[in-house]
């Protein structure tokens, strides 16, 4: 009796919405950054958790601020049952184009983002001189929002001290259907503190998993995959909220 056939990994599934996007313009003036401040109605979000702290000096080869690295390269931090992120895995991180799976209203919603840069360098800040990894990434068209949000691993090389911050400028982006325009108002802005705090959360879990274990591919479940005709109802639904 021939073994059952391994089920096609979910961005393989999800090929032809990876394609879809792939000449999709960001959503928002790149060359306007600098005026996207509360003061003209942008969010601004500025979050920091501290990880396991290191030696003073450069990150160690496994030390937290690589595993941290490692739970950031492969987008494992949201929360699942609000965002799971779908990109081709050989892609490099500089190029990645991602499709985002909300969780809203009871609903699923189909995004694109893109990465749009990769931070890799020795700084000065306020504490001393850092070494920080990370990368954005930003709203493509057809998005509830639009806005660009950065993640970046931050080890303050006098003391060893590890953090995790997210930083973010985001605006309610055109959403056509009513029902869901109200549903973004009111509950919007609580999906996004919850995924900042618990992607904080599960970053800390994930990187004292990798710490304990050595382990640096995930141990949690694959994410559920869709149904072909669940997947067709819920791109029904997006295609009317635009």
């Amino acid at each position: 009796m021939s073994a059952p056939s391994k089920a096609p990994a979910l961005w393989e599934q999800q090929q032809a919405r990876l394609q879809a996007y792939e000449n999709s313009a960001v959503n928002f003036d790149l060359t306007r950054v600098s005026e996207y401040t509360a003061e003209n109605g942008w969010r601004i979000d500025d979050y920091e958790v501290e990880l396991p702290q290191e030696a003073p000096g450069p990150p160690a080869p496994h030390g937290s601020w690589a595993a941290a690295q490692e739970v950031l390269r492969r987008y494992s931090f949201p929360p699942p049952n609000l965002i799971t992120g779908i990109f081709v895995p050989d892609q490099p991180l500089e190029k990645r184009l991602m499709v985002l799976r909300a969780q809203f209203l009871g609903f699923s919603f189909w995004f694109g983002v893109r990465v749009g840069g990769v931070t890799d360098e020795r700084r000065a800040s306020p504490d001393g001189e850092e070494q920080v990894w990370g990368y954005n990434y930003r709203t493509l068209e057809g998005h509830f929002e639009r806005g660009q949000i950065d993640f970046t691993i931050h080890k303050l090389l006098a003391t060893g001290r590890v953090l995790f911050r997210i930083h973010a400028f985001s605006q309610v982006g055109q959403i056509r259907n009513p029902f869901y325009w109200i549903g973004f108002k009111l509950f919007g802005r609580m999906l996004q503190k919850r995924f900042a705090r618990e992607s904080m959360r599960r970053l800390q879990e994930q990187v004292a998993e990798i710490m304990r274990t050595g382990q640096t591919t995930p141990t949690a479940p694959a994410t559920p995959v869709q149904a072909a005709s669940e997947s067709k109802a819920a791109q029904e639904q997006l295609d009317k909220a635009q």
